[in-house]
């Protein structure tokens, strides 16, 4: 059975291809849980951090924006950007612990991020926290 974690993975996951202009992605979302094996719960949990995320996206998207210091959302890569959008979702929308969130979301940028991700997602989510 996947952890919550395999299932935040497998949401940033379509969150970057979705970013990456895969709109289309929407359709496929079920399958695609289904092969990385997120089932039962933990699948209605992605399906909603997924669903969450892309009905929020505007208003995610300006909270990183307000939190960024240099550059822009367009500077940032979209590994990255997926994260946050998730973390900020999971903090804004679903009103999960923040301590929690953004560690998840440093484990998770440690793994599929470059080497600066996690102090970048770290400082970002961090002013979010404090907001």
């Amino acid at each position: 059975m996947a952890t919550r974690t395999q299932a935040r993975e497998s949401v940033i996951g379509l969150l970057y291809a979705y970013d990456l202009g895969n709109e289309g992605i929407v359709k496929f979302v079920d399958e695609i849980l289904e092969d990385k094996k997120i089932r039962n719960k933990q699948k209605e949990f992605a399906l909603d951090l997924f669903n969450g995320v892309i009905k929020n996206l505007e208003e995610i998207d300006k909270e990183i924006i307000s939190h960024l210091n240099q550059g822009g959302i367009k500077d940032t890569g979209s590994v990255e950007k997926s994260i946050l959008r998730l973390a900020i979702y999971e903090i804004i929308f679903k009103g999960l612990d923040k301590a929690i969130v953004i560690n998840e979301a440093i484990e998770l940028a440690k793994k599929l991020a470059s080497d600066s991700a996690p102090k970048f997602i770290n400082g970002v989510l961090d002013k979010v926290k404090k907001a």
